[in-house]
């Protein structure tokens, strides 16, 4: 089976929609099914506004046609409702192609905090844009409610994963900073919700890693912060390991796979109770969810790390990634070998 994944978010982009991509195109592969990507890599781009750090691409209809017809792929989903994602949509819909779509980041939240315009707006736009999916992966209980509340439709759930056996407890490494540290990994900007984590009182630090457009403000407004820039890969997972408290400020997140990351390094997760957090931690005895931050930091600080990494454990890349090609082949069942723009064409000589 031939998937093909239509994402505007992709690499040098550290995010939760690029980590999930990517941790599902290598167990997939094990699983027997090969992904591609169709992504803003070959494509013109230009800085997004306001945040110049992420590009958005410019695609063409002929060159999304080229690249399809190229793959030739048995599936295809969307994963962003960006330009390359409204591109896809627009080939499927030409083309009377199914697809499936997945709802993951809040635009609505995200764009009404740097413009004025309603969220309401925004919320029609994004209904418009899955209703004409086969359907709709969600990673949460509560997002999935949430939405068929504003009428969106055709609404599946597709969980997400961690790598155990990258995210764990003895890759901690040793601060040199006033314990207890209270942490926080993630992009730096006003939907992240930041200065409700870096505001409060607590003792010992607070590390932020990342980066993001409001990282020169927040650095000048709370210097007693250590702010470590963008990390990566095996040093991320010692400095997270080496956390006594994940904190985690953000009221707009579907998911936040990041908490997944801290619990597999045996670090209990500080949240308010939202989607996202509820989703995660719920009633289980990993985090504490308060709508008072601060207390939720200095309860945290008594849970097990042991308890922490066991219920991590519970979760795998292989399990979502068999939901996730579960629900493709749903669609596409018995739908296998459809004809391309390329087959159409007369043949030449």
């Amino acid at each position: 089976m031939r998937v093909l994944i239509a994402t505007d978010a992709w690499h040098p982009q550290v995010n939760g929609v690029v980590r999930t991509l990517t941790s599902l195109a290598r167990c997939a592969k094990a699983l027997g099914v090969d992904v591609y990507f169709l992504s803003p890599e070959g494509f013109p781009t230009v800085p997004l506004p306001t945040y110049p750090g992420l590009r958005l691409a410019l695609p063409s209809f002929h060159r999304i046609a080229e690249s399809v017809d190229q793959i030739r792929p048995d599936a295809i989903h969307i994963a962003t409702e960006g330009p390359i994602g409204w591109q896809v949509r627009s080939w499927c819909l030409h083309y009377q192609m199914p697809f499936t779509t997945s709802y993951t980041t809040r635009f609505p939240e995200y764009i009404s905090a740097r413009w004025p315009i309603p969220e309401s707006l925004i919320h029609l736009a994004l209904r418009r844009f899955h209703a004409a999916a086969s359907v709709t992966m969600v990673a949460t209980p509560s997002l999935e409610a949430e939405l068929r509340e504003r009428g969106f439709e055709h609404l599946v759930r597709w969980t997400r994963g961690v790598d155990t056996d990258f995210f764990r407890p003895d890759r901690a490494i040793d601060y040199f900073l006033p314990r207890p540290i209270f942490a926080y990994v993630g992009r730096l900007a006003i939907e992240k919700n930041l200065p409700a984590f870096l505001s409060l009182d607590l003792p010992g630090t607070k590390v932020v890693i990342g980066t993001g457009p409001q990282e020169s403000e927040l650095k000048q407004r709370f210097r007693e912060a250590k702010f470590f820039g963008l990390i990566e890969n095996a040093e991320l997972a010692a400095h997270l390991a080496s956390a006594d408290v994940f904190v985690f400020p953000s009221r707009t997140d579907t998911f936040g796979v990041v908490q997944l990351e801290a619990l597999a390094s045996g670090v209990p997760i500080a949240a308010f109770p939202v989607t996202g957090p509820i989703d995660v931690v719920g009633g289980h005895p990993v985090g504490v969810l308060n709508e008072d931050l601060g207390e939720a930091c200095l309860a945290a600080l008594h849970i097990s790390r042991a308890a922490c990494r066991e219920f991590a454990l519970q979760y795998s890349w292989e399990n979502s990634t068999r939901q996730f090609i579960s629900h493709l082949r749903d669609v596409n069942s018995g739908r296998l070998g459809r004809i391309y723009p390329s087959a159409l064409a007369p043949a030449r000589g």
